[in-house]
């Protein structure tokens, strides 16, 4: 990370690190079936074709670059996890991935054609400076596109983790404050930023989700194991705490059991795009 960055997001920085060398096989495993829906609408917005030249910031487990591969683009994906780019280039040997800082892109000015970011923005100390590096490296005409959880009514997962820290839990328990979750879920902030680096033409739209589990307590299972921000406040949480908030999830999760006996958890995304001109 930058040496500018203010201290305590350097911490949020190092924690953010340090959880996805952690979780990175687990989270290709549990969310990738999630995220993967959207990642059409994304490269979509990103206007992504043959021939197109295309960096995929905060690339996870590679499946958003790897769609761009297979629409024919000439695919980069970037992720500041040595272990998460070993995990995706093993899923994906046919698509290059690197590691890199998202507010310190590698690149020259005016290498790309389009930049995707898919749900990274939440992850990043400065998401502002991460957009402002898209736009150093985007050559002109070239498109950015981000995707991020929608409001927590219409992303549902992460707010029964919350709810249930709030009534049967600890919010303070020492994790280094971070940037706001839902910061860019609404339209309005993501245009705002988009225009003040210099983008042009933004649009914002929502792509329904769904998270399919088997039974409610998967649910928990998924969130202490496979996220970073979750699953350390999970883990932080007093012992006698957590069955507490597990059956607290577990049963806010059950309401949302379909005919068919499966738990269907809408998850939906936030899409934002713009022009550099």
């Amino acid at each position: 990370m930058q040496s500018n960055v203010p201290e305590h997001l350097a911490t949020f920085a190092a924690l953010e690190h340090r959880g996805w060398q952690q979780v990175a096989a687990e989270y290709g495993d549990h969310f990738a079936a999630v995220t993967l829906q959207s990642a059409g609408a994304l490269l979509d917005a990103a206007v992504v074709h043959a021939g197109t030249r295309l960096l995929d910031v905060a690339c996870g487990p590679g499946q958003i670059t790897a769609a761009a591969a297979d629409r024919g683009a000439i695919a980069i994906g970037l992720d500041f996890s040595a272990v998460m780019v070993a995990a995706a280039a093993r899923r994906y040997p046919g698509v290059r991935f690197t590691e890199g800082d998202a507010q310190a892109l590698p690149f020259a000015p005016e290498t790309f054609d389009a930049i995707t970011i898919g749900f990274g923005m939440l992850h990043f100390p400065d998401a502002d400076r991460a957009i402002a590096e898209a736009f150093r490296v985007l050559k002109s005409g070239g498109h950015i596109a981000f995707s991020v959880w929608s409001t927590p009514d219409r992303a549902v997962g992460f707010q029964m983790l919350t709810d249930a820290v709030v009534a049967h839990g600890r919010t303070d328990v020492g994790l280094p404050d971070g940037p706001p979750v839902h910061r860019f879920s609404e339209p309005e902030t993501c245009i705002h930023v988009l225009r003040t680096v210099g983008f042009v033409e933004p649009e914002v739209v929502e792509v329904p989700q769904t998270w399919h589990l088997d039974e409610p307590g998967a649910l928990f299972d998924v969130l202490r194991r496979a996220t970073v921000r979750a699953g350390a406040l999970i883990r932080a949480q007093e012992p006698a705490a957590l069955e507490r908030l597990s059956a607290a999830v577990r049963s806010a999760a059950e309401a949302y059991r379909d005919t068919d006996g499966r738990i269907r958890l809408p998850m939906h995304a936030v899409i934002a795009g713009a022009r550099k001109p």
